[in-house]
């Protein structure tokens, strides 16, 4: 792992970059994080992705507030200050700004003398809107886009990134926990028919049985065999679109 600052409109990003030692012309892939932040289950889980033939940047996306900020699996569960943290940290984060800094991590992965110009993005939970407004916002760089249990992906507010659909030319992969609040049956059935409409390269897949945060190591929702099959399914979209 190498630890780079990335400037961006807002400040420094700590960024944690993975790679394959004296790989050459790498398709680059934005790992956005969940709501836990960086941190070593992430961390794990970049490298993973990375010594498939990738470079990998993992974004600590509060690095407005503080340097590699995270926090523990049982914050989620547990009311108190360090939830509502937590929550008031992604309450901060939205689309606008969320692409404005991916403009930048674009910039600094393609400036790599080790990758090439195309970028691939995955998201987690929080982390999947990015992920499929960046294949909406960066068209041209952005050739594939996946989300896992994410939330916020078809909503109703204005700067839903649905809305984006229409821009997108990569390939898109939706990977939907079967039991998760955080994303209603309404705003699947929205998400697929604007992908239907717009006749983008995609595939939705429901995992049954499974809590929202299936496929993170550390997730209390963690589920060993889903979580293999996302690794599965992202591998197989990076090897098509790349």
């Amino acid at each position: 792992m190498k630890e780079v600052d990335i400037k961006t409109r807002d400040g420094n990003a700590d960024c944690y970059a993975f790679y394959p030692d004296d790989a050459k012309n790498l398709p680059s892939v934005i790992f956005y994080m969940d709501v836990m932040g960086v941190r070593d289950s992430l961390f794990r889980m970049a490298q993973r992705i990375a010594d498939q033939g990738y470079y990998v940047l993992v974004p600590n996306l509060y690095y407005r507030k503080a340097k590699k900020l995270s926090f523990s699996p049982d914050t989620v569960k547990e009311p108190g200050p360090k939830r509502d943290e937590m929550f008031g940290l992604l309450q901060s984060l939205n689309l606008e700004k969320m692409m404005s800094d991916t403009s930048y991590f674009l910039d600094f992965v393609n400036s790599q003398e080790n990758t090439g110009k195309k970028s691939a993005c995955v998201g987690y939970c929080m982390g999947g809107p990015f992920s499929l407004g960046a294949a909406g916002t960066f068209p041209d760089r952005v050739a594939a886009a996946a989300t896992f249990h994410g939330a916020r992906l078809a909503t109703e507010k204005t700067d839903s990134p649905h809305l984006l659909v229409p821009n997108i030319q990569g390939k898109i992969y939706i990977g939907i926990a079967e039991i998760d609040p955080h994303f209603t049956d309404e705003e699947k059935d929205r998400l697929e028919n604007a992908l239907k409409e717009n006749h983008i390269d995609y595939k939705m897949k429901v995992y049954p049985n499974v809590r929202h945060g299936f496929s993170v190591l550390d997730s209390l929702a963690y589920d060993k065999q889903a979580s293999e099959e996302h690794f599965e399914a992202l591998f197989s979209l990076l090897k098509k679109s790349f």
